[in-house]
């Protein structure tokens, strides 16, 4: 700024790059911020708190659903066609 325009505030183009600005301080088009939106938006505590939680709990229900069949005495079994299915563990004596 010079000293006649004080009162002007400061062209958002002359903006100098702080730290940790990234990929934010490089003059880009309004077609590549549009597309590449997570480059340009800070991070979200709680959005990522969220979906924290959430992932944790599909992966905690996924292990509680594995653990509970294979302690029920079910393994996973492919068949001819490919297809996965659970089956009970048999004996030899059983068949």
């Amino acid at each position: 700024m010079t000293e006649n325009n004080k009162n002007e505030p400061p062209n958002i183009t002359e903006r100098k790059a702080a730290p940790g600005d990234g990929i934010r301080s490089m003059k880009s088009t309004w077609a590549f911020r549009t597309i590449n939106f997570e480059l340009y938006a800070k991070p979200n505590i709680v959005i990522m708190a969220i979906g924290l939680i959430s992932i944790t709990g599909v992966f905690g229900y996924i292990a509680y659903m594995r653990a509970k069949y294979e302690g029920l005495g079910y393994y996973s079994a492919v068949k001819a066609d490919g297809t996965e299915v659970f089956e009970k563990k048999k004996s030899r004596w059983e068949k």
